[in-house]
């Protein structure tokens, strides 16, 4: 009787997932086969939307993260447009409404079905998401383990907490987003490379080395415990 009177809502959550899914591999066939926009009038675009060009570039990086195009080439394009420190600023911004928009959506389309079906490891890991700190999400962020979109989706169908990952995922972005914003900023205009923006990248190539060590030693860790858990004594 319980489960017949379930039914319902187990379906709607498999029909919020399928729709997850659906919008994934739609943004997924954009970036395949929508032609790629010149950019040679984007200097011209930004000049003509004067001070509100900030708030355009905030909400347009956002909604391109958001459907799953590359924050590093956002990153790149924004420095060439803003220079390498306000490309910077404002590349952050989008990451920060990025995260937002995408675990919203990955928490009301997918995480219904998710809690209602792991089961085992997937518990556990679900679990290990749940319990999360703000320097587990760095560590995540920062492994290639998918696009900065795809990851804000996918933490939202975990039992994560909004917060941590927030500002988690800023400050993980802060190194490469003036690293590549100054990447940019040179090839606008060569020989003005801004190495004070620069230094961030090297900063955060020495602290992905740290945080992914840390993480691979407590995966070890964790691994012997339970391996001596098993043995008898």
């Amino acid at each position: 009787m319980i489960a017949r009177a379930l039914r319902p809502f187990r379906q709607r959550s498999v029909a919020r997932f399928v729709l997850l899914l659906l919008v994934l591999a739609l943004f997924g066939l954009a970036l395949l086969f929508v032609p790629q926009p010149g950019l040679a009038d984007a200097p011209r675009l930004v000049a003509r939307l004067g001070p509100v060009a900030p708030f355009a570039a905030v909400v347009v990086g956002a909604l391109l993260m958001v459907a799953l195009v590359p924050r590093t080439l956002i990153t790149v394009l924004w420095g060439a447009l803003f220079g390498s420190l306000e490309g910077a600023v404002y590349t952050l911004a989008a990451a920060l409404l990025a995260a937002t928009l995408g675990f919203a959506v990955g928490r009301l389309l997918g995480r219904e079905f998710v809690a209602e079906r792991v089961r085992g490891r997937l518990a556990r890991l679900d679990g290990w998401f749940a319990r999360q700190s703000l320097l587990g999400v760095i560590s995540v962020r920062l492994l290639p383990i998918g696009g900065y979109g795809l990851v804000s989706y996918g933490y939202g169908t975990t039992g994560a907490r909004l917060a941590p990952f927030l500002l988690g995922s800023v400050l993980a972005s802060v190194p490469s987003a003036f690293g590549y914003a100054a990447i940019g900023a040179a090839v606008a205009s060569p020989g003005h490379v801004n190495w004070l923006a620069v230094t961030p990248a090297g900063l955060g190539l020495v602290a992905t080395a740290f945080l992914v060590t840390r993480w691979v030693r407590a995966e070890r860790g964790d691994r012997s415990r339970r391996r001596s858990a098993v043995q008898p004594g």
